[in-house]
C-alpha cells in the first residue's frame, strides 16, 4: 500500500448532472469520462480540475497535460468549471471522492481554492497548483512560469515603442493571482519611468474573469477620460489585447497605439503580424504540461521532486517549479511559436498577402 493511500470511504458524492452540464464539465483520460467509480487501486489516476475551457491556451493546456500523463502509464480525470468557483470546489470534491492519487488545480480564484487544497489533504491527496498559485492553503508544490518577468516583458516591449507619454494598464482578474504578478512585473517598469515624468499612468483596471468585452469597456473609459490621448497600452494577455485593440479601432487607433499581450494565442498573432499588437508573451504550454504531469505522476508513486524556488503563497513558501517565458514580436514570430509547431506560418498570416510571408 503506497503512502498516500487513504482508507476506503463511503459511497461516492457526485454534483448533480444539470450542474455539472451547465458549468461545462470536461471528462477525459478514460473513455467512459470522469462519472464512473472508484479507480482501481492498482492505476495511478491523476485529477485535473480546471477553472475553464473557453480559452484556446487552456484547451492546449489539457491536450497536452492528459498525453503526458498517459505517456507515464497513468490515467487523468479532467474537469472544468468555466469560471463557476462553486462548480470547481464541487468538481474536485467529485475527484477527490473518486479516490484521485494527486490533485492538479487550476484555480479560477486563488482565495476560494483554498477549501479545495484542505477537502484534498483530508483524504491524504497531494495537490499541486497549476500556472496559477492558491493562495492561503498549504498547497503541495506550484509549477508556472514566471508571471512578474511576464510583466516585466510586456511593459518593456511597449516602452521600446513608446517611450513616453500617457499610459493604460489593462489587466486580468482581480480574483486571479497571476494578474496581480503580472501587474507587479510591468510596474516594476512603468513606475520608475512615472518617477522620472517620462510617461504618466492614465488608467489602471483589472478585467473581470479576464473577459474581453470588460477590456474593452475599460479601454473605452480610458480613450473617454483622456480624450483618446492614449500612446500605450499594456495589456495583460490577448485576450483583453483583442477588447482594447476594438476600442482602438473604433477611434481609428489601431495600429497606432502599441498594445502588449500574453499567451501566443494565433487571433494574437495575427494582429502582431498585421500591425495592430505589439507583442505577446509565449508560454510553451508543452513544458508547463509536461512538467506538470511528470511531478503529478512522480508525487503519486511518492518519489522526491525536485524544485528550483519557492513562492509565499501567503501561508506557506511552495515549493515552486518556475519556467522561462518568451516575448514574441513580428521579428521572431517565426523563431519561436511557428519553429515550436505551436502554430502554423500559414495560420498566423492567412490575413497577409502571401509575397510577404517570411521564408521557412
Amino acid at each position: 500500500m503506497k503512502w498516500w493511500k487513504h482508507v476506503a470511504k463511503g459511497a461516492a458524492t457526485f454534483v448533480l448532472a444539470s450542474a455539472l452540464t451547465a458549468c461545462g464539465v470536461v471528462s477525459s483520460g478514460n473513455e467512459g469520462g470522469s462519472e464512473s467509480s472508484k479507480k482501481d487501486d492498482d492505476k495511478i489516476v491523476i485529477g485535473f480540475s480546471m477553472d475553464t475551457l473557453k480559452e484556446e491556451r487552456w484547451q492546449r493546456d489539457k491536450e497536452l497535460f492528459e498525453a503526458k500523463v498517459k505517456e507515464l502509464g497513468a490515467e487523468v480525470k479532467t474537469l472544468a468549471a468555466n469560471g463557476d468557483d462553486a462548480a470547481q470546489l464541487s468538481q474536485a470534491e467529485q475527484l477527490i471522492s473518486e479516490g484521485v492519487d494527486v490533485l492538479v488545480v487550476v484555480p479560477h480564484n486563488a482565495e476560494a481554492s483554498a477549501a479545495i487544497v484542505e477537502k484534498a489533504h483530508k483524504e491524504g491527496i497531494p495537490v499541486i497548483s497549476y500556472d496559477r498559485l492558491i493562495k492561503n492553503a498549504e498547497v503541495d508544490y506550484y509549477v508556472s512560469f514566471d508571471n512578474v518577468r511576464v510583466g516585466e516583458m510586456q511593459a518593456q516591449a511597449i516602452v521600446e515603442k513608446a517611450p513616453k507619454g500617457n499610459y493604460v494598464y489593462i489587466g486580468g482578474a482581480d480574483t486571479d493571482n497571476n494578474a496581480h504578478l503580472f501587474r507587479q512585473g510591468a510596474m516594476n517598469v512603468l513606475k520608475p519611468l512615472e518617477e522620472k515624468g517620462d510617461i504618466k499612468i492614465v488608467y489602471d483596471q483589472f478585467s473581470k474573469d479576464w473577459k474581453p468585452e470588460e477590456a474593452l469597456k475599460n479601454m473605452e473609459n480610458a480613450l473617454t477620460a483622456n480624450n483618446n490621448n492614449i500612446q500605450a497600452v499594456v495589456a495583460a494577455n490577448d485576450g483583453t489585447a483583442g477588447g482594447v485593440i476594438q476600442a482602438l479601432a473604433a477611434q481609428g487607433l489601431a495600429g497606432k497605439v502599441p498594445v502588449s499581450g500574453q499567451d501566443a494565442e494565433l487571433a494574437a498573432l495575427q494582429r502582431i503580424v498585421e500591425g495592430t499588437q505589439t507583442m505577446t508573451v509565449y508560454k510553451p504550454i508543452k513544458a508547463i504540461a509536461t512538467k506538470a504531469a511528470e511531478m503529478a505522476v512522480a508525487l503519486a508513486k511518492g518519489e522526491k521532486i525536485e524544485t528550483n524556488q519557492t513562492v509565499s503563497n501567503g501561508k506557506i513558501d511552495v515549493p515552486s517549479v518556475l519556467l522561462d517565458p518568451i516575448a514574441v514580436t513580428k521579428d521572431n514570430v517565426l523563431d519561436t511559436v511557428i519553429k515550436d509547431g505551436y502554430h502554423k506560418l500559414e495560420d498566423v498570416f492567412k490575413n497577409v498577402p502571401k509575397d510577404q510571408w517570411p521564408k521557412q
